[in-house]
């Protein structure tokens, strides 16, 4: 949850942010490209130059408006990595993958900024704000994890279901990407996809990093 909206908290922010973002758009692309379709490749976006995934509506405006209304969560997206599911060697099953390699990303970045928090207070290292960055690096990186895996299209999550469904219904969910952003805004702005999807999925996953890095907690 991120409440503090200070230069300083805004510094401490804005690395853990920017890796989450740039990693996961290109992940998409590395995904797709090792399933058969290089358009992303060819298009510059498999990179970790995040100017070339900063999309002015997902990246800015849409946090900047949560910032401006009090959100207790910052959401928004990037711009989205072209991907030709035609040219995946097993498109239905392939696009799953594609969609997966995103929030997978994000998963391991929590966990790797978890491991480092660790390991920083583990060595009794008391800089604030390499542990206030590690702390964001999660919390960024968990929230974006969970809002991409929301089942709607065009979100990361519908792009999964779409696959996991029979063809038919696949179809069917297909029609409403053309206003599934609007929709999940709607329910971002009322606080439903906080409380009834975000706030639940993102204890679920921390628990998960937590159970992982035992052993290194135990260690220190």
């Amino acid at each position: 949850m991120i409440t503090d909206y200070s230069i300083q908290a805004v510094a401490i922010n804005a690395i853990p942010l920017i890796f989450a973002i740039t990693i996961h758009e290109a992940a998409h692309g590395y995904a797709a490209r090792k399933l058969g379709d290089d358009t992303a490749y060819l298009l510059g976006r498999v990179t970790l130059n995040p100017l070339k995934h900063i999309d002015p509506v997902g990246t800015i405006l849409i946090p900047l408006l949560l910032i401006l209304t009090g959100s207790p969560f910052l959401v928004g997206y990037a711009k989205p990595v072209p991907v030709r599911f035609d040219r995946l060697k097993n498109p239905r099953i392939d696009s799953i993958w594609v969609a997966l390699a995103g929030p997978g990303s994000n998963f391991f970045q929590a966990l790797i900024w978890a491991i480092l928090l660790i390991t920083l207070i583990g060595f009794g290292i008391n800089e604030r704000f390499l542990l206030a960055m590690s702390q964001a690096g999660i919390i960024w990186n968990l929230g974006l994890l969970v809002f991409n895996l929301f089942p709607l299209p065009p979100l990361d999550g519908g792009r999964i279901l779409a696959g996991l469904l029979p063809a038919r219904q696949s179809i069917l969910l297909g029609k409403v990407e053309p206003w599934g952003f609007f929709i999940v805004l709607g329910l971002v702005f009322t606080g439903v996809i906080g409380s009834f999807w975000m706030e639940p999925l993102i204890a679920f996953f921390k628990s998960v990093i937590y159970f992982v890095t035992l052993p290194l907690q135990i260690l220190f």
